[in-house]
C-alpha cells in the first residue's frame, strides 16, 4: 500500500512540475541553479510551486496565462517548495529580508533584486484572473515589451 501511495504522489509531483516546464518555465532544482538564475540580467519571475489546491487551481494556471502580455519578464523560473528544499531555501534567501516564505507565491526580480511579490494570501481564495491581473501589473511596472 505504501508503495502505491509513493508512486501516486510522485506522479502528482511530476504533473505539478510539468504544468510549468511545458509552458516556458525553467525548473531550478539546486541552490546553484537558483544562484545562476538570480544573476541573469533583466527581469525574472520566480514561481514557488507546491502541491496544494491553490497552486493547482489558481497559481499554476495564472503563471502560464500571465505570459500572454506584451510586457513580460525576460526569464520565467520555478522552484518547488517541499520537494527541492535547497533550491527553495536559496530562492527565499535571495528574495530578501522582508520576504515571508509562502507557497505558492511569485517574486519578480530585476537585475538580481526582488521588486514585487505576490504571496500565498493574495493567491489562495482568489480566482486565476485576479492573480494574472496582479502579475501583469508588476510586468507593466518593471518589464519591457518583448
Amino acid at each position: 500500500m505504501a508503495m502505491e501511495h509513493d508512486l501516486l504522489y510522485q506522479s502528482m509531483i511530476n504533473q505539478c512540475r510539468s504544468e510549468l516546464t511545458e509552458n516556458g518555465y525553467t525548473e531550478l532544482r539546486t541552490a546553484e541553479a537558483v544562484d545562476e538564475a538570480v544573476k541573469q540580467q533583466g527581469t525574472t519571475l520566480f514561481m514557488v510551486n507546491s502541491v496544494c489546491g491553490c497552486a493547482g487551481g489558481i497559481a499554476r494556471p495564472a503563471a502560464v496565462y500571465s505570459q500572454n502580455y506584451p510586457k513580460r519578464p525576460d526569464h520565467f523560473v520555478t522552484v518547488f517548495a517541499g520537494q527541492d528544499k535547497e533550491a527553495t531555501a536559496m530562492a527565499r534567501m535571495l528574495f530578501g529580508e522582508d520576504h515571508i516564505p509562502s507557497s505558492p507565491s511569485f517574486v519578480l526580480m530585476k537585475d538580481g533584486q526582488a521588486v514585487a511579490e505576490l504571496p500565498r494570501h493574495q493567491i489562495e481564495g482568489h480566482d486565476p484572473v485576479s492573480v494574472v491581473t496582479s502579475l501583469q501589473g508588476y510586468f507593466e511596472d518593471y518589464c519591457e515589451e518583448l
